[in-house]
């Protein structure tokens, strides 16, 4: 089997997150490195949320991927997306990029080294709940101390020549804002209307948006080389306001009663992506400050987190891709999250660096080409049989 063949398998395995259940897609992992004598076992938790650890006794490098992908709807696709059809040089459906690509190259690298007789000094991790920031993920195995800190490499998509070395912090949050009923026909002399409330917190956010939060001069070259990389992927321009200012979604809103009743209630799901050099707990401060009649519950929070891009996991990462491509690697900031905030909070060393059409990535004809499957495998042996010498 090959990472294209594997890759489609892994993709027919449904895993969508909602609802969360992994246990199908984890005991097929079990299964193939049961196949190839690597021991490893499952970590359960409610609703089919399982993970799976490998038990090397001396790992010398973590490698990790989330199985979960987020949910796809199926009309406008031009594959099945959850067929992993291989046509036309690409592996089709949803988490081809985001990451079960990744999770089969990982694994076809390991089959390899171990075929060759190179006993793998590595670790390996596939976790659920990245995609909803749960506790059950990554998180679960780090405080149950079944991950120790070391060097760690995670095979989220990223530009072909740019491993990922840090990313924007995170504030994610529920919001119930609570208004004062009254007659329509009154307001805004009368009531005091919840829905209004959620939108002058938004009117508030595009004014932080608004505002630069330069980095430190240690950061600048590595932010002006993601603008340019951000240029390439997306055809954005002023790709350096991704990660200098703060990005913000209200992802979700719904509220009010009824057209003619000034709206007692309203909910709003808020994604803040939060730039180095902008305090985490001063925007959550000023936030709280406009929004004084909300409930605020916090879903998922981290500053922002950056591995040096002269730590040895990069420098390795760095060497293989540039053997595999022979054009030198050049590290990035991501401007999503990703389980790495988490490893690097516990004093991990962590870069990204996987396969992927990044454009598609959660978005419609998700896909991942079969070149690009290949030459991950290729740099992950030589990361592996780097640690493993």
């Amino acid at each position: 089997m090959d990472a294209a063949r594997l890759t489609s398998s892994l993709i027919r395995i449904q895993s969508e997150n909602p609802p969360g259940s992994t246990t199908d897609l984890v005991a097929f992992i079990g299964e193939f490195l049961d196949s190839i004598g690597v021991k490893n076992r499952v970590v359960s938790h409610p609703g089919g949320r399982d993970d799976l650890i490998t038990t090397e006794p001396d790992p010398r490098l973590l490698l990790c991927g989330h199985v979960d992908v987020v949910p796809a709807i199926p009309d406008d696709w031009t594959h099945d997306p959850y067929g992993g059809e291989v046509a036309d040089g690409y592996v089709w459906g949803r988490g081809a990029t985001d990451m079960k690509g990744g999770c089969a190259a990982l694994l076809i690298a390991c089959r390899d080294l171990v075929e060759s007789g190179v006993e793998p000094k590595a670790q390996f991790a596939f976790v659920c709940d990245e995609e909803t920031g749960g506790p059950y993920g990554i998180r679960s195995l780090l405080a149950k101390n079944l991950l120790l800190p070391r060097d760690c490499l995670i095979a989220e998509p990223t530009p072909e020549m740019s491993p990922a070395v840090g990313q924007k912090g995170l504030y994610r949050v529920d919001l119930s804002f609570r208004g004062r009923p009254g007659h329509s026909s009154l307001y805004p002399l009368v009531g005091k209307s919840a829905v209004m409330a959620a939108f002058d917190l938004v009117g508030y956010l595009r004014e932080v948006h608004a505002r630069p939060f330069p980095p430190g001069k240690d950061l600048q070259p590595l932010v002006a080389q993601s603008a340019r990389i951000f240029a390439d992927i997306f055809g954005i321009e002023g790709g350096d306001n991704i990660l200098t200012r703060v990005m913000f979604n209200p992802g979700r809103i719904e509220g009010g009663e009824k057209a003619n009743i000034v709206a007692e209630q309203c909910r709003m799901e808020l994604d803040i992506r939060v730039p180095w050099g902008c305090p985490l707990d001063d925007l959550k401060r000023s936030i709280a400050e406009h929004a004084p009649d909300a409930a605020i519950r916090e879903t998922d929070v981290a500053a922002p987190t950056l591995t040096s891009p002269d730590a040895r996991v990069v420098r390795t990462v760095c060497a293989e891709v540039e053997r595999v491509y022979g054009t030198p690697a050049v590290p990035f900031l991501q401007w999503a999250a990703s389980d790495a905030k988490y490893l690097r909070d516990k004093g991990f060393d962590v870069v990204e660096y996987g396969p992927g059409e990044i454009p598609t990535l959660h978005a419609v004809d998700e896909r991942v080409s079969v070149e690009q499957l290949e030459k991950a495998v290729d740099v992950y042996r030589g990361v592996i049989q780097a640690y493993s010498g």
